[in-house]
């Protein structure tokens, strides 16, 4: 199911989320502006257009992975390839967006 996620997730939004990968993978799209991100799609695609339809701006979102299990975030998708940004390739390059990218998703994601 694919979901906006504005506060700290429950844990049942989390379920929902990762129904498509099963229980440890949820594909995202991160608006860092706005510090919200979208998640559950089978594609970082679908999350990205989620989030485009509710007033983000492509320029502020990026793609990324929450995997649950070891609790890491990965920056690798195909949204990534902005050359108007320097970002040449799918991986995030920026260090200190990924610094930021990984604080919004831990913020809303990770649950003790």
């Amino acid at each position: 199911m694919l979901l906006i996620i504005r506060e700290p997730a429950t844990s049942e939004q989390l379920e929902q989320m990762s129904e498509q990968f099963g229980s440890n993978f949820i594909k995202l799209a991160v608006d860092v502006k706005r510090e919200i991100l979208a998640g559950g799609g089978e594609l970082h695609a679908d999350c990205e257009e989620m989030l485009l339809e509710n007033d983000s701006q492509q320029v502020d979102i990026w793609g990324a992975d929450w995997h649950a299990q070891t609790r890491t975030v990965t920056f690798e998708s195909i949204i990534n390839i902005r050359p108007k940004q320097q970002n040449f390739s799918m991986e995030i390059q920026d260090s200190a967006l990924r610094e930021r990218i990984e604080e919004i998703v831990r913020r809303l994601l990770e649950i003790d």
